[in-house]
């Protein structure tokens, strides 16, 4: 296997963070390969959403490394920090749109802050994204105020997959949807991956949607990874916390079973 096949996409080694007194983490790693769909779960309060905003660079820990593609997430080099962006996409929790920008504008938005691309091709692009997503040309000319939200969670996946990332992270992607707005996005998200290969970092305490996507599951508890692997994997390590997440039902049936 050649050296590019074989770096991790996410290599999170030896972080821990502290908000002033307070530990959320210690001496945490991870590691996610290419390919993978790892969903990260974890209480209240755990530091899911913190490791997160590490993984993309938005927080640094007190200690530790975080790199993506084999580099640091917070290498000095601007050049190396831009090109890096460029590789993966954010969706938030609440979708994070601009309110003050059209449904295009906000997808259109990271592809004018190349300023390399005429507008002409950047329409092409956010019509094809919009497709990708299942909205019509005619849904980009509204406003985030006039949508649904699960047109709203559709919008910003079009937003984060507007640059091709390699990387996609997500926070709660089907939070405050309901049961039919929520499966129909789970399965978009998970052909949208199957075609494009993305690697996918998801933080969900959803059961439905850890059995409907993740290929690999992570488990955030005493401000460390307690366990790692593919769902069965998971399942099979005695721990309390696992025990109590994991109750019985369809979703945890179907884990077990990958």
């Amino acid at each position: 296997m050649d050296g590019m096949r074989s770096q991790p996409v996410v290599a999170v080694r030896g972080v821990t963070t502290r908000f002033g007194s307070v530990l959320i983490h210690h001496d945490l790693d991870l590691i996610v390969e290419r390919g993978q769909v790892l969903g990260l779960v974890g209480g209240s309060g755990s530091g899911k959403t913190t490791l997160l905003r590490e993984i993309v660079g938005l927080l640094k820990p007190d200690l530790g490394s975080v790199e993506l593609f084999g580099h640091s997430v917070f290498a000095t080099d601007p050049l190396l920090r831009k090109n890096l962006r460029r590789r993966f996409g954010v969706l938030f929790q609440h979708g994070a749109l601009f309110s003050a920008l059209s449904v295009f504008d906000n997808i259109a938005f990271p592809l004018r802050e190349l300023r390399v691309l005429d507008e002409k091709l950047i329409a092409d692009l956010v019509r094809l994204k919009l497709s990708m997503v299942e909205l019509e040309p005619r849904h980009g000319q509204l406003m985030p105020s006039e949508l649904s939200g699960g047109m709203v969670k559709r919008v910003a996946l079009a937003r984060a997959l507007a640059m091709e990332p390699e990387l996609l992270v997500l926070d709660e992607p089907t939070a405050g949807l309901d049961p039919d707005f929520a499966d129909s996005f789970v399965r978009l998200l998970g052909m949208l991956q199957r075609e494009l290969g993305f690697t996918v970092v998801m933080v969900t305490h959803d059961l439905e949607t850890l059995a409907g996507l993740a290929s690999h599951i992570a488990v955030l508890a005493e401000q460390r990874i307690i366990a790692c692997g593919k769902p069965a994997e998971v399942l099979a390590v005695e721990h309390p916390f696992i025990r109590n997440f994991f109750c019985s039902g369809h979703a945890v049936a179907v884990m077990r079973e990958r």
